[in-house]
């Protein structure tokens, strides 16, 4: 990661245009990809004939009877998890036999994995970084998939002369949890860089909506954020991105997973699967219809985020993105290795007993 960048909003710069193209070879032609993003916002309805998309899934008994009620918990206010409302909005639980009750979660990771474990919540969407850690006292919830990649950046302000991670070396940075996974994300990455995160950086924690004025006030260099917040901080000059984990090979990796109670996967595994396949064919409707997705996030947006603010973060994010089977159990190793780096998990932690040991191939079972 070297010099300074322009990630505007209102920009579609190379990154948005390698994730547009992986986007459309995953999905299907979504029409030719312009200088602009009104050309992806111009790809035609869905075929719900295209769905499930995944093969062994289609194959899967539909489930009978009544709707099988579920509870989903989520966080609300993350527009990365825009596929949630696009389920309900789209009828892709109800596609499944699911009826499916939100619940909005804001408390700890470790009462939201409990919530999960004793059936208070069938399933919940979370990011791998803030839940490995506590996966490994051995909460019984197995992830199912990745849902996106695309959470995390770094900001500053444009004039502060920090340009780059390396340039956070000897630097104090504001972040709004001090265990958060954008802090674990970007710690690594400056270990990666051979700077020591817990020495050569002076992390200071602040309210996730005040971190703006931390910078602007002359207390930190930089800070840490996630959309919505960060791509609306963006949209004025006066800030900048200098990071994300959308940078290099993370921009192939997921950020954020979706976790099922064990005793879901083991005693209904078809109710399990059906709940899966919709949220992952919610993700793919995201990715050839961003405008109706906005749509179906804007009641749960700050009032600051225009319909077009929300289609330019779902654009970003890689909704294409959402491994399962062997490649999310890849993928949780790669975070578990890299947790490691910066003693989160302890040097002795074999990482693919614990990736095997959290994880499920849920289209298998």
């Amino acid at each position: 990661m070297s010099g300074e960048r322009s990630h505007s909003p209102s920009v579609l710069d190379r990154r948005r245009l390698l994730q547009a193209g992986a986007a459309a070879a995953f999905a299907g032609p979504l029409g030719a990809l312009g200088a602009q993003a009104l050309s992806l916002r111009a790809a035609p309805p869905i075929d719900f004939s295209e769905f499930p998309i995944c093969r062994t899934a289609s194959e899967a008994p539909a489930l009978t009877g009544a709707p099988r009620k579920l509870k989903l918990a989520w966080n609300a206010g993350a527009v990365c998890l825009a596929p949630v409302p696009v389920a309900i909005d789209n009828g892709f639980f109800q596609k499944q036999n699911l009826d499916v009750e939100l619940v909005n979660y804001s408390g700890s990771t470790d009462q939201l994995l409990e919530a999960i474990a004793t059936g208070k919540s069938d399933a919940g969407l979370g990011m791998a970084l803030r839940w490995l850690k506590p996966l490994e006292q051995g909460f019984d919830v197995k992830i199912a998939a990745g849902t996106h990649g695309g959470c995390m950046r770094v900001l500053t302000r444009t004039d502060s002369g920090v340009n780059q991670l390396a340039d956070l070396k000897g630097k104090i940075v504001a972040v709004g949890d001090l265990a958060g996974p954008d802090k674990n994300f970007f710690s690594i990455q400056l270990a990666k860089l051979g700077i020591d995160p817990n020495k050569d950086v002076d992390w200071r924690a602040y309210p996730g909506n005040l971190l703006n004025l931390a910078v602007e006030k002359g207390e930190v260099q930089a800070f840490l954020s996630s959309d919505p917040l960060a791509y609306l901080w963006l949209k004025d000059s006066a800030y900048k991105e200098i990071a994300s984990n959308l940078d290099g090979p993370y921009r192939d990796m997921t950020c954020c997973i979706l976790g099922l109670r064990g005793t879901l996967v083991r005693e209904e595994p078809l109710v399990a699967r059906a709940l899966t396949q919709a949220l992952l064919d919610a993700a793919m409707f995201t990715v050839q219809n961003p405008e109706k997705a906005a749509q179906s996030f804007q009641p749960y947006a700050p009032k600051a985020a225009s319909l077009a603010d929300l289609e330019g973060m779902v654009l970003y994010h890689t909704h294409h993105h959402h491994p399962v089977g062997e490649v999310l159990k890849r993928e949780l190793k790669a975070y578990a290795d890299d947790l490691k780096t910066v003693s989160v998990f302890k040097p002795s932690t074999d990482t693919a007993k614990f990736a095997e040991r959290i994880y499920v191939d849920i289209f298998a079972v």
